[in-house]
């Protein structure tokens, strides 16, 4: 009798942004190369119909990819940060083809993919939407948005082929379709308890669920600064400036959008 493949788990959280960012990516991607097809096509085109209006739904997509990137970057920093580069991780590099090489070549490229998607992001919001239908293809802001569609389609190939490599088919279909009961507990309004102090012995007896929510608010309305704190200190080095850093990036995105 064949035993059932096992599913390494992912936490709810990181295949939530995880996935949500690489649809809405995926999603520009592919009418960013239309859009190219449509108003530029000098280095080649294939036989897609002109569209006009590609252009503002692949500044939707965008603008959802930039939208949810924050809150990915957050998230893969401070619970994912053993998939990114560590502080051994070129030391690791000279070990080739033992698994440590494996597993270290893709966290740099996962780095990298967080780099470039931020590259992309950044000048895509440089750019003005009136410039490609007025026939004006040599911004500089244009072309480097182009050469992002470039080294991102590179990156994200190379992202799944690593995936593959290290993991197989279970670790990518672990993304999309392994669910466990430790889900429970990511959804921590279901959790209830972390919700009561030591005193509070009856929470199982409470009647309303919408008072397990009112606690859980006032408990986090009451310690978030401390929960920030806590969160940041346990940050190595390098991940910090990595935070910052990306989180910077994309804030001036929206402060030079708005003024320029």
């Amino acid at each position: 009798m064949s035993k059932k493949p096992s599913f390494p788990y992912q936490p709810l959280l990181l295949r939530i942004t995880h996935n949500f960012q690489g649809l809405f990516v995926i999603l520009a991607i592919i009418t960013a190369f239309w859009t190219y097809n449509t108003y530029d096509g000098r280095w080649g085109k294939i036989f897609l119909p002109d569209w006009q209006e590609i252009e503002g739904i692949h500044g939707t997509f965008g603008l959802f990819s930039l939208l949810i990137f924050p809150f990915f970057v957050i998230y893969v920093i401070h619970r994912g940060e053993k998939k990114l580069i560590q502080s051994n991780s070129f030391n690791q590099l000279k070990l080739i083809n033992k698994p440590i090489w494996w597993y270290t070549l893709h966290r740099y490229i996962n780095t990298s993919i967080i780099f470039v998607l931020t590259f992309a992001l950044f000048t895509g919001k440089m750019m003005d939407e009136e410039w490609l239908p007025r026939g004006e293809l040599n911004h500089i802001w244009y072309t480097l948005h182009l050469i992002s569609w470039l080294i991102i389609v590179f990156n994200i190939a190379l992202h799944i082929l690593m995936s593959v490599k290290i993991g197989g088919y279970p670790l990518i279909l672990s993304m999309i379709m392994n669910y466990s009961a430790s889900d429970k507990d990511t959804l921590f309004f279901l959790n209830y308890s972390k919700i009561h102090n030591d005193n509070s012995t009856s929470m199982e007896h409470e009647a309303s669920h919408n008072h397990v929510i009112k606690l859980l608010t006032e408990n986090l309305t009451k310690n978030w600064g401390k929960i920030i704190r806590e969160e940041w200190q346990k940050l190595p080095t390098h991940f910090k400036l990595l935070e910052i850093f990306l989180l910077l990036i994309i804030i001036s995105a929206w402060l030079i959008s708005a003024f320029k």
